[in-house]
């Protein structure tokens, strides 16, 4: 069974940063695409950035330049650095691994932005 644990949410002031980190537990997670989502009060969850196996990544549009995704398989660990922050950034984020046809989901971290 696979867990991811996310930290490093917070409170933050516009064009500040912020970097957060997933753990994940299990055997899996250098094979599988990982990735951030987040989801801000009365919307649905997005896509924010995701990595390959092999180190690719994807970006949503809005945050192109600003975030940062990068993975350890090493250390099974996944990162988003977030910089430039706006208030429209703010959300709960969610580290997801996806391996074949399942998508494991951590409890997500709050991220918010003050202006």
């Amino acid at each position: 069974q696979v867990q991811l644990v996310e930290s490093g949410g917070g409170l933050v002031e516009f064009g500040g940063s912020l970097r957060l980190s997933c753990a994940a537990s299990g055997s899996i997670f250098s094979r599988a695409v990982a990735g951030w989502y987040r989801q801000a009060p009365g919307k649905q969850r997005e896509l924010v950035a995701t990595m390959t196996s092999g180190s690719t990544p994807n970006y949503a549009d809005n945050v192109k330049g600003r975030f940062t995704i990068s993975r350890d398989n090493a250390k099974n660990m996944v990162y988003l650095q977030m910089n430039s922050l706006k208030p429209e950034d703010t959300a709960v984020y969610y580290c997801n691994i996806r391996w074949l046809s399942t998508s494991y989901w951590g409890q997500g971290a709050q991220v918010t932005v003050s202006s």
